[in-house]
């Protein structure tokens, strides 16, 4: 019985020629509701019928890349998996700046995948050695990189491989991206051990020990107790989603950062937004004294690259703010100071963490909408809005967490409404 890996291999097989390559441009964007038709079209024109479902399902994927890869997307060849997990174009252009800020030339992206940070790293005129263990991907990654006449791919274990014999001689920065999913019995499941990636986080610092300029994206929620001495370790949170933590090491290492949030954003009218929040060490301030209190007038959810960064303490101090809890993430001031970092409220109410309370409110505001919000509390939102029961015309944000105030601490619900 075929697998759905090996079908998806023997699909792009067939794509990964001129002629099947051709096909797939034709199609342009994917319509799911002329596929059908468009599908027959093709067949009758003498496609075979496999190569027919493969182009399809390739503009399909270049349909959905566009949300990681804008315009880029409509040249490039992708796997399901290769998809999911390829960095984003936005994210992998900081990657490469990194690099060409150090004045790298020549980078070999180690694990490249379908090749999103190559591509980037190309862009920035890099000379770029792409490699990948699995031959597929890899030819997927030749596609893709086709054009650029300062990169070359190979099919490798980049565990063995010679970086000094390279073609385009040794390269003088690294970048990684190492797998953190193993398959077995047919099933794809994530590792959390750094040693159990693949290649293991202990090669990463093996390659910065010797002097390399090295950057390797890991997963976010990594703990802190596995991140390497020596490295600076930047979380990074685009449009709200924490997509990574990347290790910095030697030249593309900054000296005075230990840890940082990096958060990427845009305006209203589509213009990139970009703010980060640093820190020498891995200390924080403790949240006490002026850093802890009550609730005030405005109210902080940090953005969740602060709080992976265990910056929150760091953020409270920039925002003129305070936490209302010294274990959970919500912060609170009396004047507003606005952040890409975090998210702002107005505080409406105050009220008492019971269902009656909340009920009597919502009916009593002509509550509709309700948008549950919670941290150190164990409510189960889709179960308090049903006995909330709302339903009326209006729409609020309620926030369900504790506070804790001159040694006492109680539950609360804060009815909140966005500052814009």
């Amino acid at each position: 019985m075929t697998s759905p890996a090996d079908a998806e291999m023997h699909a792009l097989a067939q794509l990964l020629t001129p002629q099947g390559l051709a096909l797939v441009d034709s199609i342009g964007a994917y319509d799911p509701d002329r596929s059908l038709k468009l599908s027959e079209s093709l067949r009758a024109r003498g496609y075979a019928p496999e190569l027919v479902s493969a182009a399809l399902t390739q503009a399909k994927l270049r349909t959905h890349a566009r949300a990681k890869f804008g315009e880029f997307a409509d040249h490039m060849v992708f796997t399901r998996n290769g998809l999911e997990q390829a960095t984003r174009w936005s994210v992998a252009a900081l990657h490469a700046r990194r690099f060409a800020q150090a004045d790298l030339t020549h980078i070999a992206d180690l694990g490249c995948g379908i090749g999103a940070d190559s591509l980037a790293l190309a862009a920035l005129e890099r000379t770029v050695t792409a490699v990948d263990k699995d031959e597929l991907t890899a030819a997927v990654a030749t596609v893709n990189l086709t054009g650029w006449p300062r990169t070359a791919v190979l099919c490798g274990d980049v565990e063995t491989l010679d970086l000094a014999g390279l073609d385009n001689g040794a390269p003088d920065g690294v970048w990684l991206d190492p797998a953190r999913r193993v398959t077995g019995s047919g099933r794809t499941q994530r590792v959390f051990d750094p040693e159990a990636f693949s290649p293991p986080l202990s090669f990463v610092t093996g390659l910065a020990g010797e002097g390399l300029a090295v950057g390797a994206k890991l997963g976010p929620g990594i703990p802190h107790e596995h991140i390497p001495d020596g490295a600076e370790a930047q979380w990074v949170s685009d449009h709200g989603d924490v997509v990574e933590v990347v290790l910095w090491f030697n030249a593309v290492r900054r000296p005075e950062v230990a840890r940082a949030a990096l958060v990427l954003g845009s305006h209203a009218d589509g213009t990139a937004t970009a703010a980060e929040l640093t820190s020498e060490s891995w200390e924080s301030p403790a949240p006490e004294g002026e850093l802890l209190g009550e609730v005030g007038e405005y109210f902080y959810e940090p953005d969740g690259a602060v709080i992976r960064a265990g910056l929150v303490t760091d953020l409270a101090r920039a925002l003129d703010a305070r936490l209302i809890h010294p274990t959970i993430a919500y912060l609170s001031g009396d004047e507003l100071h606005e952040s890409p970092l975090a998210t702002a409220y107005r505080v409406r109410e105050v009220l008492g963490h019971n269902v009656k309370t909340l009920k009597k409110w919502v009916r009593d505001h002509n509550v509709g909408t309700l948008n549950i919000k919670k941290r150190g509390t164990d409510v189960t939102p889709e179960q308090l809005r049903k006995q909330l029961a709302p339903r009326g015309t209006e729409q609020v944000t309620l926030v369900m967490t504790r506070l804790q105030h001159d040694g006492r601490e109680r539950r609360v619900v804060l009815v909140v409404e966005p500052v814009h």
